[in-house]
């Protein structure tokens, strides 16, 4: 089995030994929660559930937000603990939280990285999976939720999840042969925005095609307007925007897009962004395979340093 497919296997795994190795903890509420890319996304799932943080993208607060003098807290994310912008960012704060998978990163050592959280997800050499669904595990258990039964589900229909993977990337892929087709879209609501966005993410790494990741009522604002040559994936969650998403569907469908859609019924929508983003990572596996992509990071490397 090659290596990116493992890492995507082993989500369950790594799941199950947060949950019973990490200790138990609270994050602070009411202060910024930076990082980048997947660890930007993972905090903005919290913000759209009513969790009172607020999630920023780290380079933007340095560069645009950061006050002449230091703050007094925050949480910084980073998988590596190693990407400059959150590096940045220590030096902004009299104390933070250092949430990453590298215990022994600058990020987590500094003196005043007042706690550290290690989310156990082991090795990740390709687009961040076991890292992502352990970061959201980690601000779950620092919020105080349980996520017991969300992460049975996850387990359990993990064969489910890759199936539904390789369909839609056999079903893109023919679509991709056979028309022109000029822009591939991920649509999310509610916490499921963070799903949309990192979904968008890993697809435009693993394949090499642009994907772009958008609120379901701002594609409804306009971008629609693209529908003809399109695909749509539409991730789905019993909630305030359900009955919306579906006369979207039939719209963009009866308009000339192509719609697809991932939903976990099983979960309620909080819990889902954990189930939910699976079925993309085996999405961007089958998918890259079948277009011949087979080196995820090419421009850059894994890591972002600037």
């Amino acid at each position: 089995m090659d290596t990116m497919r493992q890492e995507i296997t082993d989500i369950p795994a790594r799941a199950v030994e947060f949950l019973a190795e990490a200790p138990d903890y609270r994050l602070p509420l009411n202060v910024p929660y930076l990082g980048m890319g997947s660890s930007y996304f993972a905090p903005l799932a919290f913000k759209y559930m009513g969790v009172a943080i607020a999630p920023e993208m780290a380079s933007e607060y340095c560069n645009y937000l950061a006050g002449a003098e230091p703050r007094e807290q925050a949480v910084i994310l980073s998988q590596s603990g190693r990407s400059s912008e959150a590096l940045w960012a220590r030096r902004l704060f009299k104390q933070y939280v250092a949430i990453t998978n590298a215990p022994d990163s600058p990020l987590s050592q500094a003196e005043h990285a007042v706690q550290r959280i290690d989310l156990r997800a082991g090795p990740e050499q390709y687009s961040s999976s076991k890292t992502y669904v352990n970061t959201l595990l980690a601000l779950f258990r620092g919020f105080g939720m349980d996520t017991t039964s969300a992460v049975a589900v996850l387990a359990e229909n993990m064969a489910q999840y890759q199936a539904v993977g390789e369909q839609l990337a056999e079903a893109i892929h023919a679509l991709l042969l056979t028309e022109k087709i000029h822009g591939i879209y991920v649509l999310g609501s509610g916490p499921n925005l963070a799903t949309a966005y990192q979904a968008a993410l890993i697809l435009s790494e693993s394949t090499k095609l642009s994907v772009t990741g958008l609120p379901m009522a701002q594609y409804d604002h306009g971008p629609k307007e693209t529908a003809v040559g399109s695909i749509v994936i539409q991730i789905l969650a019993q909630g305030s925007n359900y009955e919306r998403a579906q006369n979207l569907a039939h719209t963009v469908s009866a308009a000339g897009g192509h719609v697809f859609s991932i939903e976990e019924p099983a979960v309620s929508e909080a819990f889902s962004v954990l189930n939910n983003i699976v079925p993309f990572n085996w999405l961007a596996y089958f998918l890259s395979r079948r277009l011949g992509v087979t080196e995820t990071f090419v421009v850059g490397g894994k890591v972002t340093e600037v």
